[in-house]
């Protein structure tokens, strides 16, 4: 049923209850939700996500000079938040917290997908962008930092740049082919895992996301990147997710009936 049906024309039969429907997740934003919620959700989320992965990088420090320490205390505080924020949220707006995974959604949906549309994006991306800010201000003023000092960590380098494009490509090609596969219900544990053991084979510590990016750009802790570095680590990241999006065409390529039209 779509939200220009009348009510009523649905058969029984076919009639399903909110329990037994699929939850939606990253890949599949729930259609009926009110757009307000779910860019409030969006903001919320990757306000929450970014605090999780400043706040711990911080704290993280404050507990031990070891570096292998820090960075472990910081990606397993991220796995754990991570896959809560997408069990949580996923239902009200699919949980992207990325304007790559939302940008590659929309580029889906405009090729016959599911996915949002440019009006959804619209809304989505300045709400994560937004929440990214604010998520990185918050953890600075739990932990008696300044509310904003601009980081001085550069990661200008090419081989960082290779880590997000690997990192970023990575993650949509999990998403989209969980998707593709009928497996978000997966989404929260396989996402969550994924950036987890990026943090640890990406040369940058994979990033993989333009809003985070720039929410880390607020804070000149642990976990910050210099603006000067936003930039090209923006691009990288979009460019993966354009190599994503073609690996999933490729290795998802769905068949043709006899009468040449794609599977369902």
């Amino acid at each position: 049923m779509t939200a220009t049906e009348p009510v009523g024309t649905v058969p029984a039969a076919e009639t399903v209850t909110a329990a037994d429907a699929p939850p939606p997740a990253p890949g599949a934003t729930p259609p009926r939700t009110p757009l307000i919620a779910r860019a409030a959700a969006e903001l919320v989320g990757t306000a929450a996500l970014v605090a999780v992965v400043v706040g711990s990088g911080i704290q993280a420090t404050e507990l031990t000079q070891d570096v292998a320490l820090q960075l472990l205390a910081n990606s397993t505080a991220t796995v754990f938040g991570l896959g809560v924020l997408i069990a949580l949220l996923g239902p009200v707006s699919g949980a992207h917290f990325n304007p790559a995974v939302t940008l590659a959604e929309w580029w889906t949906a405009r090729r016959g997908g599911a996915g949002v549309n440019a009006r959804e994006a619209a809304a989505y991306i300045p709400a994560q962008i937004v929440g990214a800010i604010a998520g990185a201000v918050l953890a600075d003023a739990m932990f008696g930092e300044p509310l904003v000092k601009w980081s001085t960590h550069d990661r200008s380098a090419g081989h960082l740049l290779l880590g997000e494009v690997v990192a970023t490509a990575g993650l949509i090609l999990l998403i989209f082919g969980l998707a593709r596969t009928d497996r978000l219900r997966f989404a929260p544990v396989a996402v969550a895992s994924y950036i987890g053991a990026a943090y640890w084979f990406t040369s940058s510590t994979s990033f993989a996301n333009p809003a985070v990016t720039i929410g880390r750009a607020f804070t000149d802790t642990f976990a910050g990147i210099a603006p000067a570095s936003v930039p090209a680590f923006i691009g990288a990241q979009l460019a993966g997710a354009v190599a994503g999006l073609a690996l999933v065409a490729v290795i998802f390529m769905r068949g043709k009936t006899g009468s040449g039209q794609p599977a369902a």
